[in-house]
């Protein structure tokens, strides 16, 4: 059934580098660090997935870990688009450039974007591919590093030139909110999470009032943002104005008779007649 989805175009297969990004942010997520991260992104995509249906949901780019995550929605025919083909079997595969995806329009319910953006060539193209793919209400997740945090600014200390995570490029959930709303999309839901600095050290049971406090006082510095918005579309049905319509003209250009007009003209006719 998913294959039906698959547009009759040409698929990319994007070669695999020794510089890939992803490959090395899926070995960083089985670091001890990364492992606590993606049980917190796991638990938010849950709630976010929870009350959403349809008939099929699709996975664009992120690591192995959240097609697991994704298993709490309703939707059973899910689709995962990895960015570079990966090695273990994670069921059918399309390995396609996020900025590209063959699938049709307008055929895909909910859509997940785990870290997609931060890695891709360009973020706005891949949101507008989204925004092409998704049906009328359909819902849009993204989860990504949040650049207003201690993980922003432990990346701008360490460079783009290190390895993932931070080779990424770290965006902010308003300038996000702000794509979305370019393209129609309406923010229902938006969460932070990760306030500890990224070390491990930092997981320690001594530092977890971190994570209490900025819930509390300081929600939009969270390490990780994640947002859920929805597809919005007006449809208009055009009314055709009151005083622009006009009266039948006959063949000829003469004007049609009234009702009154006719019925003087037939009785003068009677009266030539006697």
């Amino acid at each position: 059934m998913a294959a039906e989805l698959l547009a009759t175009a040409m698929i990319d297969f994007p070669e695999q580098e020794e510089n890939d990004p992803v490959l090395p942010l899926d070995d960083w997520y089985r670091s001890t660090l990364g492992q606590e991260l993606a049980e917190q992104e796991g638990q938010c995509l849950e709630r976010m997935l929870g009350d959403t249906f349809g008939y099929y949901l699709l996975q664009v780019g992120g690591c192995s870990c959240f097609p697991e995550a994704t298993r709490i929605s309703r939707i059973h025919r899910r689709i995962f688009i990895p960015a570079t083909a990966v090695l273990h079997s994670l069921g059918s595969q399309v390995v396609a450039s996020p900025g590209r995806l063959p699938i049709a329009a307008d055929s895909v319910d909910v859509v997940v974007l785990p870290h997609t953006l931060e890695f891709a060539d360009d973020a706005r193209q891949v949101l507008r591919e989204t925004e092409r793919v998704l049906i009328a209400e359909g819902r849009l997740v993204v989860i990504g590093f949040n650049a207003l945090s201690m993980w922003g600014v432990w990346r701008l200390v360490r460079g783009r030139k290190g390895r993932a995570p931070w080779c990424g490029k770290f965006l902010t959930p308003f300038r996000i909110a702000d794509w979305l709303s370019l393209l129609g999309f309406d923010v229902e839901m938006q969460e932070t999470m990760m306030f500890r600095p990224p070390w491990r050290r930092a997981l320690l049971q001594q530092f977890s009032f971190l994570d209490r406090m900025g819930r509390r006082f300081w929600p939009l510095l969270g390490g990780v943002f994640a947002i859920r918005a929805v597809k919005r579309v007006s449809t208009l049905t055009p009314i055709r104005s009151i005083w622009n319509t006009r009266r039948p003209v006959l063949a000829g250009g003469a004007v049609e008779r009234t009702v009154r007009g006719a019925a003087t003209g037939g009785a003068r006719l009677d009266m030539s007649a006697e």
